[in-house]
């Protein structure tokens, strides 16, 4: 081969080598927009199809990888520890957040899953951190990819949504304030607030954009349109945001879910989000539960109104977006909480099996029980929910193993009237069963007690210290994880997925390692943006 020959095929090798990198670097997103939906459920937002636009849910269900039958492989869930198994891609057994609190076993005070007297609130008068999240997120790992040249903010009505999904690594974690009404974050992520979101309060004051403001429905059909039971009931409604607790009212309607996606284009906007070679991530949080925590047949055409404004949301989120970003440079990865406020029943006005089990009683009973054994001390520290937790200096002194302990407190307790199953930490620490492997997943030894009972469906459990009354029900609230965007093909999956498939899905998308506790594969192959 002579030199002039050698030189062109090292420019043919040369020029097929910057194709494929140029080929490589699009095919990941410039963007990934991560949108959970607290409380969405798949009966609602199939049944109220018809008040619909074409640009929301129906674009998403049409033009996006649906996975219809999704679930969370723990329980108990709520909205912090489903926002952190989403970004872990695990479950509270290794990233910790086992619920929104819990109760620490130092102070035996419950803990709130995001404070953090260190990390001064910008804006809000409480410490925040996620500091209690024990492993790393998908913007955690984008992070340390990128050497930090990637953009990761998450923008929530609640803080613990906020952080939750931000991570420890995130420029920032925006959500509301209580008390002001006001976007707020943490000293966690900086000395100010992000001057993006200065300007968006400066722009559209609380005060004027919200405690003025009445929510009606948002159209006619809206209020005539009948899905629920005796819903004839109800005919309009008429709601306005002036009472001392006005804020946290607006933060659990359908009007916050404008907030948010306004917040979230002024944010893209301002921080060149998706401007470059390197994938940028947005955390979106979204509410669909019941008005203000009430039952459903306590507002059932504001619920049917939230998932039609939502739906309008979603549209303009994305269309939005696509005017800032471009339609194909973005991945959207939409998925709900998987949970739902709980609904007033008065099974026992129907004869349906019904009672209360209360856990304070419970455990003074225990603590007797031990005291006969052993003689009078205080052997039961405390309890929180469905825990009792013991006190474990006390048992070591007196040379009495925990797993005795717990053993014999799972013996006496289950003669107890309306508990179902008890278990031990040592027992979900160890045990590999099938039959209960949520429960264990749910499960963190550090933040749990030492024995959890469970009760049987329809029973109430009853803290009369405080009193906390939750209705067990081992309901399935049906749920869909939803791909779309980026190339991605549209097609509607039945197969049961979890959600702690998302994280890997997402990494493997955006060519980066999933978080460091997550063990799940992606929910499917990624070849290319143009080949999925």
């Amino acid at each position: 081969m002579n030199k002039r020959q050698f030189s062109l095929t090292l420019l043919v090798a040369l020029a097929y080598a910057a194709r494929l990198e140029a080929q490589v670097i699009q095919s990941a997103p410039r963007l990934v927009v991560n949108i959970t939906i607290d409380q969405l459920r798949s009966d609602y937002m199939e049944a109220f199809s018809p008040l619909y636009g074409s640009y929301g849910f129906k674009r998403l269900l049409t033009e996006g990888r649906v996975y219809s039958n999704a679930s969370y492989p723990f329980q108990p869930i709520d909205r912090a520890s489903a926002i952190t198994a989403i970004m872990t891609g695990t479950t509270p057994y290794y990233n910790s957040i086992v619920g929104e609190r819990w109760l620490d076993r130092n102070t035996l005070r419950p803990v709130y899953c995001v404070d953090d007297d260190k990390a001064k609130g910008i804006g809000a008068a409480k410490g925040t951190s996620p500091k209690n999240v024990l492993t790393s997120t998908i913007g955690d790992e984008l992070k340390v990819y990128s050497q930090g040249k990637a953009i990761v903010y998450s923008i929530a009505p609640t803080r613990d949504a906020a952080v939750l999904s931000a991570g420890h690594a995130a420029d920032g974690a925006i959500w509301l304030d209580d008390e002001s009404g006001e976007w707020c974050s943490s000293a966690y992520y900086g000395k100010e607030l992000p001057k993006w979101a200065k300007e968006y309060n400066r722009l559209y004051p609380a005060a004027k954009e919200i405690a003025n403001k009445a929510w009606t429905p948002d159209n006619y059909f809206t209020g005539s349109f009948t899905y629920f039971m005796g819903s004839s009931a109800q005919t309009t409604f008429s709601h306005k945001f002036n009472s001392d607790r006005r804020y946290r009212e607006y933060k659990a309607s359908a009007l916050v879910n404008d907030n948010v996606t306004k917040t979230a284009l002024h944010c893209i906007k301002s921080t060149n989000m998706g401007q470059d070679g390197i994938t940028d991530l947005l955390n979106v949080t979204y509410y669909a539960g019941n008005f203000d925590h009430r039952t459903v047949n306590e507002c059932q055409l504001e619920l049917q109104d939230t998932y039609v404004r939502l739906d309008k949301q979603i549209a303009a989120l994305i269309s939005g977006i696509e005017l800032i970003v471009g339609q194909k440079n973005v991945l959207y990865v939409v998925t709900s909480t998987g949970y739902c406020d709980e609904e007033g029943s008065d099974y026992a006005k129907y004869n349906v099996p019904t009672g209360i089990f209360y856990i304070n009683r419970t455990a003074n009973l225990l603590n007797m029980y031990y005291g006969a054994l052993w003689g009078q001390a205080r052997y039961v520290d405390s309890y929180f929910g469905n825990q009792i937790y013991l006190n474990h200096q006390l048992l070591e002194n007196k040379r009495i193993s925990i797993a005795d302990a717990t053993q014999r407190a799972q013996e006496f307790l289950a003669m107890s009237a309306g508990i179902r199953s008890v278990y031990t930490g040592l027992q979900l620490l160890s045990n590999t069963n099938p039959n209960i492997y949520r429960i264990r997943n749910g499960f963190a030894q550090e933040r749990c007690g030492d024995i959890l009972v469970e009760v049987n469906p329809g029973w109430r459990i009853l803290n009369e210290d405080n009193m906390e009354n939750t209705l067990s029900r081992a309901s399935f609230i049906q749920f869909p994880i939803i791909m779309f965007g980026c190339g991605v093909k549209a097609e509607r999956i039945v197969d049961n997925v979890t959600t702690d498939r998302i994280a890997p899905t997402i990494a493997k998308s955006i060519r980066i390692r999933a978080p460091n506790a997550c063990s799940s594969e992606p929910l499917f192959k990624i070849k290319n943006a143009n080949n999925q």
